[in-house]
């Protein structure tokens, strides 16, 4: 008897010892500083913000037509500005690739790097103007999403490749 005696009484010293008012508050504050810190690890687009940093404007050095315009430096396709798009928005009739590859390219005007996202648009058949390879940053083909080799036309409605638009997506750090 008096081992159950002794067993009950330690069970029981142990729970009131862990679960007191000041362990409750503990615990509860750890739960809290979790709760608020992790949405920081969370991905979460950013263009916002990035644009509001003050990106370049729309007087950007360089012709947006020409392989050597800046925002170039890792692309690998035809030009949207030569087939009915512009740099930022895709030809009439098609569609951006939500997967695409990224790389770091310098703005000559201001000497800041940026990161600028290449969605392919997909479609139409390919229009065969302008056609630019850069490979600045490109890594192997076992990075995928830093090599522009590949086909990014997988998610959408067509796999068929059009153009290449060049987004910026924030300022390198």
């Amino acid at each position: 008897m008096k081992f159950l005696d002794r067993f009950f009484e330690r069970s029981s010293r142990h729970v009131a010892n862990t679960t007191g008012r000041r362990q409750f508050i503990a615990k509860f504050g750890t739960f809290v500083a979790l709760g608020v810190a992790a949405p920081v690890l969370l991905p979460i687009d950013r263009t916002s913000k990035a644009l509001a940093a003050g990106l370049p404007s729309a007087g950007d050095p360089g012709d947006p037509n020409s392989c050597d315009y800046w925002r170039y430096c890792s692309v690998d396709g035809f030009l949207c500005s030569c087939c009915g798009g512009s740099v930022t928005s895709c030809p009439p009739g098609t569609e951006s690739s939500q997967v695409t590859w990224v790389g770091t390219c310098r703005n000559p005007a201001d000497g800041i790097d940026y990161i600028i996202s290449y969605n392919d648009c997909c479609g139409k058949h390919s229009c065969a103007q302008c056609a630019c390879t850069r490979n600045d940053s490109e890594e192997p083909m076992y990075r995928p999403f830093n090599n522009n080799d590949i086909n990014w036309c997988l998610g959408t409605s067509s796999s068929v490749y059009n153009c290449t638009v060049s987004v910026i997506r924030g300022v390198a750090s």
